[in-house]
């Protein structure tokens, strides 16, 4: 079963049912978020011609809690961050991926998402599509430049054995604190993002990957980043506020049943 759900522009998400708004393509930028509106001429005039050209095509998980739903996929939802703050027309089919239709394997043999349709090729991997749009759209640009892109890069993994320790001295929980203590410092002196002031790709990468960790840490072991974090902390606000954030991300629910196989494992 699959679920079509067509990218629209923000005045028309304002009068659309509110659950549609939740995967609008939105023509402006976010306040606060390190990002300009486009002055340039030659910037708007992009803009407007990508609000009529044709939608990509973006295949992705289901919720597994609310039929028609995104579900809890934080690559998946790096695309849609990249499509979002890139102003680019995206039609959205959601996949259930208990039950894969046979159209996914193909043009994906491997029956995975995200997928992305761009210039009539199927790209798979987070990686691979948004180094794609990079270089097909440049503009705005969400380059990272190679000497910051690896910074937080070993949160998710820490994150991630964490979560499935059983044993509290295994040091799992102070490999994750090393890593944020490093990140904190990081955008101490460098923040408030990861490229400085502007957000970049590499931010996209990182912020679905720290709300997996806020939510299921704190469901599963009602554990969360200490308060002397603070830079780490104001960058997970300053990401999670974002329109395109708030639009592309998970429910709770599905971050939470989505973890829970590797919890009870």
């Amino acid at each position: 079963m699959a679920v079509l759900l067509r990218g629209t522009s923000a005045a028309a998400a304002a009068t659309a049912d509110p659950s549609s708004a939740l995967l609008a393509t939105t023509f402006r930028r976010a306040r606060g978020c390190g990002l300009l509106l486009p002055a340039a001429p030659r910037l708007r005039r992009a803009f407007a011609a990508r609000a009529s050209a044709q939608p990509l095509e973006v295949c992705a998980k289901e919720s597994i809690t609310v039929p028609g739903r995104l579900g809890d996929c934080p690559f998946t939802q790096r695309v849609l961050l990249t499509i979002e703050q890139k102003h680019l027309p995206y039609d959205l089919k959601l996949v259930d991926l208990a039950n894969k239709p046979d159209w996914l394997f193909e043009i994906n043999p491997e029956g995975k998402v995200p997928i992305v349709k761009v210039e009539d090729k199927w790209i798979a991997d987070s990686d691979v599509i948004t180094q794609a749009l990079e270089e097909k759209y440049p503009e705005p640009s969400l380059a990272t430049p190679a000497d910051k892109a690896s910074i937080g890069s070993k949160i998710f993994s820490t994150f991630i054995g964490f979560l499935k320790s059983k044993d509290p001295s295994d040091g799992t929980e102070r490999a994750l604190l090393d890593e944020l203590t490093s990140f904190d410092t990081y955008l101490k002196d460098n923040g408030p993002f990861i490229n400085g002031g502007a957000v970049s790709a590499a931010d996209l990468s990182l912020g679905p990957k720290l709300y997996h960790m806020e939510i299921a840490l704190g469901h599963y072991k009602s554990w969360s980043v200490p308060d002397s974090l603070s830079h780490v902390k104001q960058y997970m606000k300053s990401i999670f506020s974002m329109d395109s954030f708030v639009k592309t991300q998970a429910l709770q629910e599905d971050v939470i049943a989505g973890w829970r196989p590797k919890v009870m494992g």
